[in-house]
C-alpha cells in the first residue's frame, strides 16, 4: 500500500513483543516508518541512529522497556524534540519518569501524549490494543489514524500522569489474578480435577475472566511463550509499590507477587510469559 501523501514520518523507538507489531501494522496502513531499537533488528526500516531517526521523523513513538531505556533514549534524541514533532510514550513507566517527558516535551515546544497500553502479543499482531491516553485533546485527535492502527479501543485520561497510573494499577490486578490462578490449578490438579474443569468453574463463577481463559490452558500445558514477560511484570509491579509509597499506602498482595516473580527472575526466568509464576509449585521449571 501507498503511503499516505499528507501522513507524517513516524519514529518507532522499541521492536519487543509489542512494539515491532506496531510498527508492522502502521507500514501496512501505508504509513512512513523508521524503527530503531537498543538491539539490532533485520527490518528494511531499521535505523542504527535515534538521533538521526528522531531528526527526520514528526512523530516519535516509544515502545522502550523501561525507566533506564526511556531516559537513556530520550538524552540522545532530546535535542531534536522541537514544536514540529509529536513525542508519544507508549512504555510502561514510573511517574516521576512520565513527569520527566511531560515536561521535557513542553520545554521543546514538542507535542506530547503518555498512552500506555494493555494487550499482549496477538493483540498487537491483530490490532487490539487498548490505549490510555493522556494529554491535550487536540494532540490526541491529530494522532488518532496513527494511534487505530493497532488500537481497538482509545481511552481518554485526564492527564499524562493519570494514564500512568491506570495503566500500573490495572497491571497490579493482573499480576495477582495469575498467582491466584497459578494456585488454584495447583490445588485443583494435586486432589484429582482437571485444568479444563477448573476453567469451566471459573468461567461461570464471578471471577472469570478473559485472563483466566488466556493463562489456565497454558498453564496447564506449561507453555510459557512470551505473550508479557515476567520481567516486564516485575518492573510494573515495582513501580506500581513505588506509586503506592507515594499516596501512604500499602499493598501486601501486589508486594508478595513481586517477591515471587523476583524470585522466579533471578533464576532466569524473566523472558518467559508472567504466567510461569504457575512454576513456583512445580519442581520441573522451564530450562
Amino acid at each position: 500500500m501507498p503511503a499516505h501523501p499528507s501522513a507524517p514520518s513516524i519514529a518507532v523507538f522499541g521492536l519487543g513483543i509489542i512494539g515491532s507489531r506496531v510498527a508492522d501494522l502502521l507500514v501496512a496502513a501505508g504509513h512512513k516508518v523508521g524503527t530503531w531499537s537498543r538491539s539490532p533488528r533485520p527490518r528494511p526500516d531499521f535505523q542504527s541512529d535515534p538521533a538521526a531517526l528522531a531528526e527526520r521523523s514528526h512523530v516519535l513513538l516509544c515502545f522502550l522497556k523501561d525507566v533506564p531505556a526511556v531516559r537513556e533514549t530520550l538524552a540522545a534524541i532530546r535535542p531534536h524534540l522541537s514544536p514540529t514533532k509529536i513525542f508519544v510514550n507508549h512504555a510502561t513507566i514510573d511517574l516521576e519518569t512520565t513527569q520527566l517527558l511531560e515536561k521535557e516535551c513542553q520545554a521543546a515546544g514538542c507535542g506530547f501524549l503518555n498512552a500506555p497500553f494493555t494487550g499482549s502479543k496477538m493483540a498487537a499482531q491483530n490490532g487490539r490494543l487498548v490505549y490510555y491516553a493522556g494529554g491535550k485533546t487536540s494532540t490526541l485527535e491529530q494522532l488518532r489514524p496513527i494511534l487505530e492502527a493497532s488500537a481497538q479501543q482509545i481511552i481518554p485520561m485526564e492527564s499524562a500522569a493519570h494514564a500512568t497510573i491506570i495503566k500500573l494499577t490495572t497491571n497490579l490486578i493482573s499480576a495477582c489474578t495469575v498467582q491466584a490462578l497459578a494456585e488454584s490449578l495447583r490445588l485443583s490438579q494435586a486432589h484429582g480435577i482437571s485444568a479444563d474443569t477448573l476453567l469451566a468453574a471459573i468461567q461461570g463463577n464471578a471471577c472469570g475472566s478473559v485472563l483466566a481463559g488466556m493463562k489456565i490452558p497454558s498453564m496447564a500445558a506449561e507453555d510459557y511463550d512470551p505473550h508479557f514477560s515476567l520481567s516486564n511484570m516485575l518492573k510494573d509491579s515495582r513501580y506500581a509499590i513505588d506509586l503506592a509509597a507515594r499516596a501512604g499506602l500499602n499493598t501486601p498482595a501486589l508486594r508478595c507477587v513481586s517477591d515471587q516473580m523476583a524470585a522466579l527472575n533471578d533464576q532466569g526466568l524473566g523472558e518467559f510469559d508472567f504466567s510461569i509464576l504457575n512454576s513456583q509449585f512445580s519442581s520441573d521449571q522451564p530450562q
